[in-house]
């Protein structure tokens, strides 16, 4: 039985994140993929770069900080490959890529700045593809500090996939063109007009907490009827109250406002009433990817 260690970095605009991925390979059986640790540090990359257009001196070396933390407890863990992935704010930072070569310089970690497009296809290549039934069409989105992913999935193939400046974080700060949500709102129309039964695939740390909150068993859907009251309950509560009454962490109290917003507003254009949360992100994209170059370099 072979089994590997890899690690992912998720660059995020509300968060950056370390999954450590322990895979197993029994003979002649599918492999197996473990979460064996999850690290994740509340930097808000986002807060600065849509706001100033760059990362401020502070983040910079709260990211440095991090990296070295993150190298550190991948040596202790003896990983043996890992990715840095970087999404919307370090690539719209005017300073994303000077801080790329410091963390390199300092700690030999490479963050790889990726479009909304390259990330899209990342998530697409996890485990999605099981929980998608053949006969079914599904709007997978997956809404970030920066921006959302949204795809369509119909009968087990890719119809179509867009990534939107609509993200959390740039909701926040009031830097959203309400242009933005009309041309989310028209994509989602026109892409899901001939399908007549959608589900939606919800992913990102708020719809996990949404779901966390509800008490359903994992594999089972929430409802639109359920995602509306909770958006409502938030809404009824202060920052102060969404902490303390809901325990939500404090990076977290704030952008899940806009999050749930975003999930409700797609289940309404797509007409879907139910979204299945299956804890599927970045992360796990990478750890995926990381996998399959693995494979295809022994198989040469």
């Amino acid at each position: 039985m072979k089994i590997r260690k890899y690690a992912a970095i998720d660059i995020g605009s509300n968060a950056v994140r370390l999954l450590i991925s322990t895979i197993t390979e029994p003979e002649n059986k599918e492999p197996t993929f473990k979460k064996t640790s999850l690290v994740r540090v509340p930097i808000r990359l986002g807060a600065d770069v849509f706001v100033n257009g760059e990362i401020s001196p502070e983040n910079m070396l709260r990211m440095e900080d991090t990296m070295r933390a993150f190298d550190l407890l991948m040596k202790s863990h003896k990983i043996e490959r890992y990715k840095a992935c970087a999404t919307s704010a370090m690539r719209d930072a005017s300073n994303g890529k000077l801080l790329a070569e410091k963390v390199k310089k300092d700690t030999g970690i490479e963050i790889e700045i990726i479009d909304g497009e390259h990330e899209a296809a990342i998530i697409a290549a996890t485990d999605l593809h099981e929980l998608i039934q053949d006969d079914k069409t599904y709007l997978y989105v997956d809404v970030g500090g920066g921006s959302t992913e949204v795809t369509l999935f119909s009968e087990g193939k890719t119809i179509a996939s867009k990534s939107f400046k609509l993200g959390t974080v740039r909701l926040l700060n009031d830097i959203v063109d309400e242009k933005m949500w009309t041309d989310v709102e028209e994509w989602i129309k026109r892409e899901t007009k001939k399908y007549t039964k959608i589900s939606l695939i919800g992913s990102g740390g708020n719809i996990n907490n949404i779901f966390k909150s509800s008490g359903k068993k994992i594999g089972k859907p929430l409802s639109f009827f359920y995602l509306s009251s909770y958006y409502q309950l938030l809404n009824s509560l202060t920052y102060e109250e969404r902490i303390s009454e809901l325990n939500l962490n404090e990076d977290r109290a704030d952008v899940i406002i806009p999050a749930a917003k975003i999930y409700l507003s797609a289940m309404k254009w797509s007409r879907a009433r139910k979204v299945y949360v299956p804890k599927i992100g970045l992360a796990d994209g990478i750890i995926k990817s990381l996998y399959n170059e693995a494979k295809a370099e022994e198989n040469k």
